[in-house]
């Protein structure tokens, strides 16, 4: 199953684009600034979430479009189309994520429940350098291409933490503290279980990867306070007034982080060469793929990927993924890189915001 029949209204710079008959394999060719990256960018927008970019929803409207913008695509299934999935962001409400399955209004999360999509950019190169802010983030949106309800659970986890916070500031009563905890422990928990069963079954995918051409990595879930239920309403119990001092929670899966070693060297990743960060991350996200296609459809973003790999990298790349039963959409500004799938992919020539099928 994959994704076809795809539509940009009003993207950034795509006033229209439509990309038909996509197959396993599709390559968008073309100058840096022709908008390849934006198609990519549409795409994430297709699972729950802010995208790739992160970007303000505001920010993502092209210049013609009053603010609003759309886009749509097909599930694609031996030949017939199963469903429509759809977000939109209308011109009187720039803010707001709306999303259509089927031509029925659905919530955001149930995107998860048609698609699974991930994505490899080069902004995430830095991923082991960043803070443990960035990692957390990149564990939950891998945990929610596995289990569309991880999201959920973070948003409500995230409020309520929120919420808690205000309550010491203000001095809220006992009673209303104790509640907002037990809310936060119960989506706590439930944090904490999707990033551990995350970790665990990519550490045992990534077992299976050979130490090279790509760098394996040893992948180490390290929790950031206590994550059994009881045991986490009890810490934010006793941690009131160390919490109020700080303004924030200090124990809890806000705090979470990952341990990452070379499997090859046991050296740390951020110790490692930018190279052999790229090889590991590149290990991480194949196997990601391979978990993401046992479940529901799955689409991988790949931006840049082959520019930064040698010849023998980028053909065991390509012959990995040709295995994965994933949908992959690569981006490049010229051809030779892909010759060993440019028989078997789709590919677009991308100018301008516009689109032309080779």
């Amino acid at each position: 199953m994959a994704l076809d029949r795809i539509s940009l209204s009003h993207f950034r710079n795509h006033k229209l684009t439509q990309l038909d008959e996509t197959r396993a394999f599709n390559l968008l060719i073309g100058d840096n600034g022709a908008g390849k990256t934006n198609i990519l960018e549409a795409l994430s927008l297709l699972a729950p979430g802010k995208g790739l970019r992160r970007a303000a929803l505001p920010d993502i409207a092209g210049p013609h479009g009053n603010g609003g913008f759309a886009v749509g695509a097909s599930l694609r299934e031996s030949g017939h189309h199963s469903a429509r999935l759809g977000t939109y962001v209308e011109t009187d409400q720039p803010r707001r994520k709306n999303v259509r399955i089927n031509g029925s209004d659905a919530r955001t999360t149930e995107l998860g429940e048609w698609l699974a999509i991930s994505w490899l950019t080069p902004a995430m190169d830095g991923l082991f350098m960043d803070s443990a802010g960035a990692r957390r983030r990149y564990i939950d949106r891998l945990a929610l291409a596995i289990d569309p309800s991880h999201g959920r659970n973070v948003a409500r986890y995230e409020a309520a933490l929120r919420e808690r916070n205000k309550l010491l500031e203000t001095g809220g009563e006992a009673s209303w503290l104790d509640a907002i905890e037990a809310q936060a422990a119960d989506h706590g928990a439930l944090v904490a279980a999707g990033r551990v069963a995350l970790i665990a079954e990519l550490g045992e995918a990534l077992s299976a990867l050979p130490d090279e051409p790509f760098a394996r990595p040893i992948v180490t879930y390290l929790a950031g306070g206590p994550s059994d239920r009881s045991q986490l309403q009890s810490e934010f119990q006793s941690g009131r007034a160390r919490d109020r001092a700080a303004g924030r929670a200090l124990s809890g899966p806000q705090r979470d982080d990952l341990h990452i070693v070379m499997a090859g060297s046991g050296q740390i990743a951020a110790s490692c060469s930018t190279g052999e960060q790229k090889a590991m991350l590149i290990a991480i996200t194949l196997a990601h793929a391979e978990l993401a296609a046992q479940g529901r459809p799955s689409v991988l973003l790949l931006d840049e990927v082959a520019a930064h790999l040698d010849p023998v990298r980028r053909a065991a790349l390509f012959e990995r993924l040709a295995g994965a039963g994933v949908q992959c959409w690569i981006t490049g500004t010229e051809r030779a890189p892909f010759s060993e799938i440019g028989q078997a992919a789709a590919v677009w020539t991308v100018a301008q915001g516009t689109v032309s099928r080779d």
